[in-house]
């Protein structure tokens, strides 16, 4: 992994054990210590064991993280035997998507149709986490399985700003408030606990909400309930936030903020710290003054697929009666300095494996090696492949209808660098490394002055190249654009001239040689995560002119299954490219 400046400069500072504003002096006659520490974790998205599906191999990088949940129980029972106070532990989110383990037990065989325990449940219970706060992720396969897979825990699931339609009541569990023993003899601390989930859910999983869940701001629903948990008897306040501490968001301002917990820190009182999750960052430790009571509240990110826990520790003492905070502190720990928990490894084996044989069957051969690896900067055949099948699917969908006569294009994104199809044998594992997220085919009606607009949005991903200086592939994107947020069409002929000014890249728009008029009509071929408003790409948030609420990996596999071959000649066609001044870019 390579860490950002910031991350160095916080990992940097977690050893330091700041005081908490307010705590006074020592005092003449030593107050006695208590300890309460607070384990995190957040962003597992469906890894336990430490395995790529992908690869079909052990997880490894270039810094040699390791993943899942039997590392970070292997690591929170060796932290529960050193504790000298009380331990809690918790997750900020997004667990029961992203890897094939978790995708075959919502799609394959669903919990909901088998009955089965879900592999996260069953590995989240060996560890006895205390709460989890639900993400955006646990959204995606529906309200019924998320249900479900709540009722199979051991443990709360929390989500304060999740609320019924109309009512606007809870639609979750709010907060829960645990009762603790901070050292030998010590009266009772109670531990309040609030999960706050992301309102960009009712954007990427609009299909499984809308009308049925609504989500509030986050630091107004922070401001209503930490009173609350407060006159209730909390002596602190934990926050379990799925929202980074960037302050910024993917989407526009029509939904509350996407990453606001250091907002949250700063402007809700009486809130001692903050385990928070969804940007994949590793924050050791961060400290927002609170603006109305000029205390500091800690904040920590414990990284991504359980390469890291959080480990917060608060020191406390008794006063007048009442508990008191004198310092906390956290620091992030790697997962590969212990070995995997057998007793959760052993508890998903048989998923595990199951999953492992799924994964490797074999659904066609390809006629040669497809890499994804340039498709960010370059068009390339593995990206066809997939707009290939968008293209055919939605086609013979509208075959017939009103629709039948327009133009049928196709918009497909450089998910990973790493997605290849190995001449030989194509394995359902090399399909998944290509569409990795769990995302249904949807379409609507563009005009050729949307798609234009479409498309200068998405050139936004390139830096700007100036005369004379080298193309590099390494350094060719702004880093502040994910690759996801990168699009590319078929169906199509255009240049994306990356000398020009973000806005003004898009030189050429042909269709059969002829330039695109602004007032034609195009179906284009989407993912729901972008229909929905994902990215806050323009135009493309409207009424479906086609949902059969297919997903897209499976539609590739059984295009793929049916043709028996993949070969380029059969769907490749090269239809865009960056320039310079009109010069096709060489790299």
């Amino acid at each position: 992994m390579t860490l950002s400046r910031r991350t160095l400069l916080a990992a940097g500072a977690a050893s330091v054990a700041a005081p908490v504003v307010g705590a006074g002096a020592a005092q003449a006659n030593p107050e006695r210590t208590y300890r309460l520490t607070v384990l995190g974790t957040s962003d597992t998205h469906g890894n336990v064991y430490n395995w790529d599906y992908y690869k079909d191999a052990e997880y490894d990088d270039s810094a040699h993280n390791d993943v899942g949940v039997a590392k970070l129980a292997a690591l929170v029972k060796k932290l529960r035997a050193e504790a000298t106070g009380a331990t809690l532990v918790l997750d900020a989110g997004d667990t029961i998507q992203g890897t094939p383990l978790a995708t075959y037990y919502a799609k394959q065989e669903p919990i909901t149709t088998t009955g089965e325990k879900h592999p996260m449940a069953r590995a989240m219970n060996v560890l006895k986490y205390d709460a989890v706060t639900l993400g955006n992720h646990e959204f995606n396969y529906g309200l019924p399985l998320l249900d479900l897979w709540i009722r199979q825990l051991g443990f709360p699931a929390l989500a304060a700003n999740a609320v019924h339609a109309g009512t606007g009541r809870p639609a979750f569990t709010p907060y829960v408030i645990k009762k603790v023993s901070p050292g030998r003899h010590a009266p009772t601390l109670r531990v309040g606990i609030l999960g706050l989930t992301n309102p960009g859910v009712a954007i990427w999983d609009r299909a499984n909400v809308e009308g049925r869940l609504e989500f509030l701001d986050l630091v107004a629903t922070a401001a209503k309930w930490v009173p609350i948990m407060r006159a209730r008897g909390a002596d602190i306040v934990l926050i379990s936030a799925h929202g980074g501490d960037s302050g910024t968001s993917s989407y526009g301002p029509e939904l509350p903020n996407e990453n606001p917990s250091a907002l949250i820190a700063e402007q809700v009182p009486g809130i001692d710290a903050i385990l928070f999750g969804h940007a994949h960052a590793e924050v050791a430790q961060r400290f927002v003054t609170n603006i109305r009571t000029g205390k500091q509240v800690l904040l920590s990110e414990p990284s991504k697929w359980g390469q890291r826990l959080t480990k917060m520790d608060f020191e406390l003492v008794r006063r007048h009666g009442r508990w008191a905070v004198t310092t906390k502190s956290s620091v992030t720990l790697n997962t590969n300095t212990v070995e995997p928990d057998p007793h959760v490894l052993a508890a998903v084996r048989g998923q595990h494996n199951k999953t492992v044989a799924y994964v490797n069957q074999v659904v066609a051969t390809s006629a040669g090696e497809l890499s994804a690896a340039s498709s960010r900067y370059e068009d390339t055949p593995i990206l066809d492949f997939i707009n290939q099948v968008q293209t055919d699917t939605v086609t013979a969908a509208l075959a017939g209808t009103e629709y039948a006569s327009l133009p049928v294009l196709s918009i497909a994104a450089p998910f990973s660098r790493t997605a290849v199809f190995p001449p030989g044998d194509v394995k359902i594992k090399d399909v998944a490394g290509l569409y990795i997220y769990d995302n249904t085919l949807e379409a609507v009606v563009l005009t050729g002055a949307e798609v234009k607009a479409y498309l200068e949005y998405s050139a936004k991903y390139f830096v700007t190249l100036a005369p004379g200086a080298p193309a590099d592939p390494a350094t060719i994107s702004d880093p502040a654009v994910p690759d996801y947020n990168y699009d590319v069409f078929s169906g199509v002929d255009y240049d994306i001239d990356i000398s020009r000014p973000v806005g003004s890249r898009i030189t050429r728009l042909q269709l059969a040689g002829a330039d695109v008029d602004p007032a034609a009509r195009f179906v284009v071929a989407v993912n729901n995560y972008r229909r929905s408003g994902g990215g806050n790409f323009p135009g493309i948030v409207k009424t479906q002119v086609y949902n059969a609420q297919q997903e897209i990996r499976q539609l590739l596999i059984d295009w793929a299954q049916a043709r028996g071959v993949i070969d380029p000649a059969d769907f490749f066609v090269k239809n865009w490219q960056l320039v310079r001044d009109g010069v096709p870019v060489e790299f």
